[in-house]
């Protein structure tokens, strides 16, 4: 995966935004400058999971600064193409965005077939909110004590070992079919319907692995049910001290994060996507909001427009290579 911090570039180093008078006309009337009414953020999610909570937190942030009613919109279904679609059909004036993750966006992708993905024949890529890492989280029955071990085990029982995720085509399951590509293993994926039953098996001993958000773990980690073995991000998590990234300790490469991202309709004004961008990034910047996001395992990661853009489009030829060669069929 690229580099996430050569990729990131600071708000700060954007071009200026358009005159005060490009971001008016934008709002419903003569001279009302953007946002002069109701903002909705669409989640094509249910209520309560990871991508309605940063999208609930940016709400609030966006009605404080903005001085106007910003709501979140839950569209779940479809696998997220439901609430996705309302967004595409939308006007492009900035007064509906959407809030979707990387499993949202491979949706389009593979809806695309074999074509190569660019996110702007889409979407308006806004920014970045967060990018966190997944730990792989381990039965202690396994008994590898590190991911050099746990390959080893791999190779000596092909298809022996197996991985939980909460989809066919979710950010946990590409994570996992990645980490058995570049280590030349066979493991068994089991789907769930979400983390939680998967959890429930993996604490029973039905399934050996998982790579889950860390805060899903958690409990069952203090709890000695589970090991968290390996942290998917590049280098070692501030959130997550003394788990070594796979990259250290066996799997040298090997990065996969579940990134969760902003957006409005295709064509968004660039002076009103320069503005959310710029708002949602002091948002960002805010220690409330980092405390926050710190309860998921996430630290916020804004970007720019353009850099978020390029880096979608090559993170997602990334996970369409990992869906060709593996043999997955996205739901």
């Amino acid at each position: 995966m690229t580099t996430r911090r050569i990729l990131l570039a600071g708000l700060s180093a954007a071009p200026a935004l358009a005159m005060p008078g490009v971001l008016r006309a934008q709002g419903g009337g003569q001279g009302a400058a953007y946002p002069s009414r109701t903002v909705t953020i669409v989640v094509p999610f249910p209520p309560g999971g990871g991508t309605d909570v940063l999208a609930r937190i940016l709400a609030q942030n966006f009605q404080e600064s903005w001085r106007q009613s910003v709501i979140v919109e839950n569209r779940g279904g479809g696998a997220g193409r439901i609430g996705l679609q309302m967004v595409q059909r939308a006007q492009p004036d900035g007064f509906t965005l959407l809030v979707t993750s990387t499993g949202g966006i491979m949706g389009l992708a593979g809806a695309g077939g074999d074509t190569a993905f660019k996110v702007r024949d889409q979407l308006t890529p806004v920014t970045m909110i967060a990018a966190p890492a997944y730990v792989i989280a381990m039965h202690p029955g396994v008994g590898a004590k590190n991911v050099g071990e746990l390959v080893a085990l791999a190779k000596q029982r092909p298809g022996h070992f197996t991985f939980g995720s909460s989809g066919t085509g979710a950010a946990s399951h590409l994570a996992a079919e990645l980490f058995c590509s570049m280590a030349g293993i066979e493991m068994l994926h089991v789907p769930y319907r979400g983390t939680g039953p998967a959890l429930t098996d993996l604490i029973a001993g039905r399934i050996h692995l998982m790579f889950a958000p860390p805060q899903t773990v958690a409990a069952a980690v203090a709890a000695n049910q589970v090991v968290n073995l390996a942290v998917t991000s590049e280098r070692a998590s501030a959130l997550l001290p003394g788990v070594p990234p796979a990259s250290s300790t066996g799997l040298p490469g090997y990065a996969a994060v579940g990134w969760f991202g902003l957006f409005g309709p295709r064509g968004m004004p660039e002076a009103v996507t320069a503005k959310v961008a710029a708002d949602a990034a002091t948002a960002l910047g805010l220690q409330s909001t980092r405390d926050r996001l710190a309860t998921l395992g996430a630290e916020p990661e804004p970007m720019t427009p353009d850099v978020f853009t390029g880096y979608i489009d090559a993170d997602i030829a990334k996970w369409q290579r990992v869906v060709r060669e593996r043999n997955i069929t996205l739901e």
